[in-house]
């Protein structure tokens, strides 16, 4: 799990006393230090404090775009991992050598970002050095602090002035007041009616005519130890067949309904099977990158109801098949079969609800996912027109859902199937049952 503590990213080029710096704002000798370049190449991560407030900090190896050596192309790939998840930068140079043309480069890279930069002018280790560091006012990228990380000068002000902007430190992920459930689904498949059967109270204007509600409407439900947020929404319709009508707003609603859940359920009707709209439903929560459950309502028209809770019925694995052949995209969402008129088969729903939400929030550590995504190319590399795929570092960069980044030598290489591919993988180790994966190709050397 990466930490929940507000990060703050030592980077600049090698030799200008990164790992220095490092050890003296963990108060621990933890980098190793020397005079030659390039001792770190790795991250390395560790809590600090100032203040009474806790930081993690983080020390990169020194970067240098120019070269083509695999290490150096490595080093620079780490540096933007720990870039992409830092609250504030530390850009260090060296008073003693100058400007350097990699200080610009590097300058250039932090201007896009848009997260606090701090220009750091290491080894003043008195005042008569603070008039040479006015040539990084080039930089163009502000103040300029003339610091000393061996003796200290100058730290205690930086950090009085960083710790006072970087954020408190985030609650877990995966803690939360409720889960948000969006019942979403067709005009007249019974949402209404299956949130009168989870609640057991009729909450729900229910009939037989489509469209009897028309707004989404909240109700809190205690399960299983959790408080379940449902929010019913009315029927979907194509939206160029409505436009102009009460309905199209009723689909408005519906997707902002979908948009603040965490998991959406869709409801299907049993006896008339899969349709276009069921589909068009569905795609729209996998597009918003929401967890996804599929209740296929009805089913006591199939079966009795008490034989729903049967998973392996020959009818049961004819219509998940169905599902999963007709939205492949989402074979990741669980298909449970209820009857919200004879109230059977709601609890499964629930509980998967509560493992796709779960799976939602999953955090996979950056050394397992590495050895994952290798293991995955070198079985089975990828080529186009000649030149070959290569994916130097992957991190996961996001959840809800999972999100994982791959640092590549050319991003538009990683084709759509391959990407299907590396998915895949994952989920052969980590099934995250409910829950989509996201996959983005990150150039591992880009300017911005």
């Amino acid at each position: 799990m990466r930490s929940k503590l507000p990060v703050v990213v030592i980077v600049g080029r090698p030799n200008v006393g990164k790992s220095t710096l490092f050890n003296r704002l963990i108060k621990k000798r933890v980098a190793v230090v020397e005079d030659t370049p390039g001792i770190t190449r790795d991250r390395l991560y560790a809590e600090a404090e100032w203040s009474g407030k806790r930081y993690t900090v983080v020390d990169t190896g020194g970067i240098v775009f120019q070269e083509e050596d695999p290490l150096a192309e490595q080093i620079r790939v780490q540096a933007e991992v720990a870039l992409a998840e830092a609250d504030a930068v530390l850009f260090l140079a060296d008073v003693t050598s100058g400007l350097n043309p990699d200080d610009r480069d590097l300058a250039d890279k932090l201007r896009g970002i848009k997260k606090p930069v701090y220009i750091l002018i290491n080894k003043s280790d008195h005042p008569g050095r603070d008039s040479l560091a006015s040539e990084f006012y080039e930089l163009g990228l502000g103040e300029i602090r003339p610091v000393s990380g061996l003796h200290g000068r100058g730290i205690a002000d930086l950090l009085d002035e960083v710790v006072a902007k970087l954020p408190d430190g985030a609650e877990p992920e995966d803690e939360r007041e409720e889960i948000r459930l969006a019942i979403v689904g067709r005009p007249n498949v019974g949402k209404s009616s299956m949130i009168n059967a989870f609640t057991g109270e009729q909450r729900m204007i229910v009939s037989d005519i489509a469209g009897t509600t028309r707004d989404a409407i909240d109700t809190v439900l205690e399960y299983g130890g959790e408080k379940f947020r449902l929010i019913d929404t009315a029927g979907i319709r194509r939206r160029g067949k409505i436009q102009g009508t009460v309905e199209y707003y009723m689909v408005n609603r519906a997707q902002k309904a979908i948009e603040r859940c965490e998991c959406a359920l869709v409801v299907i009707d049993g006896n008339e099977g899969l349709t276009d709209g069921d589909k068009r439903i569905a795609k729209l929560a996998f597009d918003e990158g929401k967890a996804c459950i599929f209740a296929v309502n009805k089913w006591d028209i199939k079966e009795p109801p008490d034989g729903l809770p049967r998973r392996k019925s020959p009818i049961k694995k004819d219509m998940s098949r169905i599902i999963e052949n007709e939205l492949p995209e989402l074979g990741y969402a669980k298909v449970a079969f209820t009857s919200a008129k004879e109230s059977a088969g709601l609890e499964p729903i629930l509980d998967a609800a509560l493992q796709a939400v779960n799976n939602y929030s999953f955090r996979l550590s950056t050394g397992q996912l590495n050895r994952l995504i290798q293991d995955a190319v070198f079985s089975r590399p990828y080529s186009s027109k000649g030149k070959v795929l290569k994916i130097y570092y992957a991190t996961q960069v996001g959840t809800r859902p999972p999100t994982f980044a791959m640092f590549c030598n050319d991003p538009e290489l990683l084709h759509f199937s391959y990407e299907r591919y590396l998915i895949n993988q994952i989920r052969a180790s980590y099934p995250l049952e409910g829950t989509p994966i996201r996959v983005v190709a990150r150039n591992s050397h880009k300017k911005d």
